[in-house]
């Protein structure tokens, strides 16, 4: 293990700091104890993050963050869904950290699923540390933890999805350790449903190879179907590291990280999100996104609020400057949260929407689509110079930090 790595050596979480980089907005299999769609400053749990980034982006942001802390010496990939849910994404980031910053320890975690295809090139890029969530090696017991599990374009649930789940852990672990590469293996304890199971886990993930095994206590979660279930005691958690002591080295020292944490082990740097922030307005640099989406009443200034335009204009920039190429009809309203998931798939191939305004329903859904969203009023020639040109613009409407009010300061400890 890495004597420079807080999470895998308990010994440096005081020296040296890591960084996650938010660039894996989804997520392949869907865990009754996960809701990936609440964004509070208080909230300390992987699939929380205030911005998604896109490669360019997050390295960018990862050398301004570096230059001015480099006791970090980590750049993970965990979340806010999965890296290999949309691997294009992550291997893409670590690519470029790997030509820009070649210095910097690569590692990511992963629910196991899709990671086997990508190992080689893992190895390749010097990504010495992944971490596997493998939550028990029976599959009675994980069946009622996930409510699907998708995989090459099918859905499967039930004992169907948890088979599947399993088998493609488990070669991820194999493949992973013929690489040398070191494997963590992260476990949600949930009382009565998997506790009891551990040693059994622990026992077979070390026959495996693995290196160290982190036992996180369930975070009961509003608006998952474990949200009613009881957080395991500080009791129980000593007892299940002692279990596992007796097979692997336990992790003890685990901070429940964001997707987007930065800094030492408990003490993330609180400049972090805000930069985060900043980066992710940047233009995202993707050939599939060409275009820019436009909530106007007439086509020349950007002054509709995004809820109630019936249709966007879209934007493409040529060589003889900006063309509106089509008006898009937005979906029905009324229809809630897929209202604003089936925009973003109709916008998939744009870059960015300029809006007089939008709520933090569609803002948090479509920015995690990897769309930039940027409120502001004026001349919509004015906001496609800020998407392609990157000129400053001074008419911009910056959204308070948090959707809980900008006066929260956050702790990441939870809302009291």
């Amino acid at each position: 293990m890495n004597e420079k790595h807080p999470c895998f050596n308990k010994e440096a979480k005081g020296k040296y700091g890591r960084v996650h980089l938010p660039v894996a907005p989804k997520c392949n299999i869907q865990c009754n104890y996960c809701n990936r769609d609440h964004d509070c400053v208080n909230e300390s749990r992987p699939g929380v993050t205030s911005s998604v980034l896109s490669p360019v982006q997050a390295v960018d942001y990862l050398k301004a963050l570096t230059s001015k802390h480099p006791q970090i010496t980590v750049a993970g990939i965990a979340g806010p869904g999965d890296p290999f849910a949309t691997p294009e994404l992550t291997m893409e980031t670590l690519r470029l950290m790997k030509q820009e910053l070649p210095e910097m320890i690569a590692c990511l975690s992963s629910n196991g699923l899709n990671i086997s295809p990508y190992i080689d090139e893992l190895a390749e890029l010097g990504v010495g540390h992944v971490t596997i969530t493998i939550n028990g090696i029976d599959t009675e017991i994980t069946e009622p933890v996930y409510s699907w599990v998708r995989h090459e374009k099918r859905i499967f649930r039930g004992k169907q999805a948890a088979e599947l789940l399993l088998e493609k852990q488990l070669e991820a672990v194999r493949l992973l350790k013929e690489k040398g590469i070191t494997v963590k293996i992260n476990t949600i304890v949930m009382p009565g449903m998997n506790d009891f199971h551990i040693p059994e886990l622990s026992k077979r993930m070390a026959e495996m190879g693995a290196d160290t095994q982190n036992a996180i206590p369930l975070y009961p979660v509003k608006d998952t179907p474990f949200e009613d279930m009881e957080e395991p005691s500080k009791e129980l958690m000593r007892d299940v590291r002692k279990m596992i002591g007796m097979y692997l080295k336990p992790m003890t020292h685990c901070a429940r990280c964001r997707a987007d944490a930065a800094g030492l082990l408990g003490k993330d740097i609180a400049e972090a999100t805000q930069m985060i922030r900043d980066f992710a307005m940047k233009p995202k640099e993707d050939e599939n996104r060409k275009y820019v989406a436009v909530a106007s009443h007439e086509g020349m200034l950007v002054n509709q609020h995004l809820g109630e335009a019936s249709s966007l204009y879209i934007f493409s920039e040529t060589p003889s400057g900006y063309r509106m190429i089509e008006q898009r009809v937005t979906p029905n309203r009324g229809t809630g949260i897929q209202r604003w998931t089936d925009l973003a798939d109709t916008l998939s191939d744009c870059r960015a929407i300029l809006v007089g305004g939008v709520g933090s329903s569609p803002y948090k859904y479509l920015s995690k689509s990897g769309l930039e969203i940027i409120e502001m009023s004026g001349l919509i020639d004015e906001g496609l110079d800020s998407v392609y040109k990157g000129k400053e613009l001074k008419c911009v409407k910056k959204r308070d930090a948090f959707s809980c009010g900008s006066e929260c300061a956050g702790t990441g400890t939870g809302c009291g």
